[in-house]
């Protein structure tokens, strides 16, 4: 049986430090060793929301895409395959379609689809969203205090670093070697994943010192 790993984190943050994916993709790893299946590929979004829809999600849309009939695609919790309830129900339905199925390691009624577990899915997509919805109002909420303070609020870009005063931007000379260098070696008709491995092979790491993937090279060339 074909097994595909999906892992998604939402922030910048975790994209950065490599927590977030680290850990889903150790409990994924995991999980495969008590059942004694073995993990084909893997395929990963990193700093995208669970409510983007699929067509904004490439990491998703690629491991829908090598899906074949009888395959699974297991996630470590079910929200990482989103905290939307019309974006899980495209997702479900296009997994379905492929013959396949969904499974968290959590568990979350994903055995089957008898009534009481497509019932806990349900439960659990809901709490998903409520919990997306709270943690939206809540950043909101300190954004506006942060602003009214003049302290300066969103994500540093990256080649940037916040100044001493907490407010400005000052050049940061490491990350504007890394993406001169993927801007020059992409100009150069260089693949983003051959990309990606010239960066860590020459210590130009993303922030926080974790490594580059073609995703992370993608969406940085798209930015810039």
């Amino acid at each position: 049986m074909k097994v595909i790993a999906y892992i998604r984190v939402s922030t910048d943050q975790q994209v950065e430090s490599g927590l977030g994916l680290e850990a889903q993709e150790k409990t994924i790893e995991e999980w495969a060793k008590r059942t004694g299946f073995e993990i084909n590929e893997t395929y990963r979004d990193e700093g995208l929301s669970g409510s983007l829809s699929l067509d904004k999600r490439p990491g998703m849309f690629q491991a829908i895409s090598a899906l074949i009939k009888n395959s699974v695609i297991v996630v470590a919790k079910r929200d990482r395959l989103g905290r939307d309830p019309l974006v899980l129900a495209m997702i479900e339905s296009a997994v379905k379609r492929k013959g396949a199925r969904i499974v968290s390691v959590a568990g979350e009624g994903t055995e089957n689809d008898d009534p009481s577990n497509i019932l806990m899915r349900r439960l659990i997509d809901a709490f998903g969203e409520y919990e997306r919805l709270i943690i939206g109002a809540r950043t909101k909420v300190a954004l506006k205090a942060k602003k009214d303070r003049g302290q300066r609020v969103g994500r540093v870009p990256f080649g940037n670093k916040l100044a001493d005063d907490g407010i400005h931007l000052e050049p940061n000379a490491h990350e504007l070697a890394a993406l001169k260098e993927m801007q020059t070696l992409r100009s150069n008709k260089w693949s983003i994943r051959e990309i990606a491995k010239t960066l860590n092979a020459n210590g130009h790491y993303n922030r926080e010192g974790s490594e580059w993937n073609h995703a992370s090279v993608h969406r940085m060339l798209k930015r810039a």
